[in-house]
């Protein structure tokens, strides 16, 4: 019958499963897939700045729960902790928004380079300068460069916690190929 048809592709047309990862490359561009997890958490950031996440919103919510955990707990000791609990969250949200803002710089591409940390980490650090002056005109709350300090420590802290990572992170692909390349290790095999 091909003989008959020389016109036609003796190849038939591919299926769903050969397909989908092409069509989802389509439907969502590259850049929207790297960068949508670190515009979603400048999002969350953002909405803790407000009113509803003000420090005595935040006592009414934990002091049922840390009351019932510590029942002895005085109010001077609360406090402390109620302190210790916000600036932990100050320096967790950075920490993990450096990290997001790294995969978006990275995008597609593998590995660690010294350009996309340090993009990374200054605007994380100049993205905690704007969420202190976001939070200057809010009524129920306060602008601090020290809270804006510590934001900036967590995305360092992430900053060097990523540096890490890829330093001593070895591929077991790469251990294969150095040991293929370097004919000493191949002659103690």
């Amino acid at each position: 019958m091909s003989d008959l048809q020389p016109w036609r592709n003796p190849r038939p047309a591919p299926q769903l499963p050969e397909m989908q990862p092409h069509l989802r490359k389509l439907l969502i561009p590259s850049w929207l897939r790297a960068w949508w997890p670190a515009i979603a958490w400048a999002c969350i950031i953002f909405t803790l700045s407000t009113d509803s996440f003000s420090s005595e919103h935040t006592a009414s919510i934990l002091s049922p729960v840390i009351h019932w955990l510590f029942p002895r707990l005085s109010q001077d000791q609360f406090d402390f902790v109620h302190h210790l609990i916000r600036k932990s969250a100050h320096f967790t949200e950075y920490f993990i928004f450096c990290l997001l803002l790294y995969r978006g710089v990275r995008g597609d591409r593998k590995g660690w380079r010294w350009t996309w940390g340090i993009a990374a980490l200054s605007v994380a650090a100049g993205y905690s300068i704007m969420d202190e002056i976001h939070q200057a005109f809010v009524a129920s709350r306060t602008a601090s460069p020290y809270d804006s300090l510590l934001d900036s420590i967590g995305a360092f802290f992430a900053f060097a916690f990523l540096w890490l990572w890829f330093r001593f992170r070895r591929p077991k692909d790469d251990s294969l190929q150095d040991q293929v390349s370097d004919p000493t290790s191949a002659a103690s095999l």
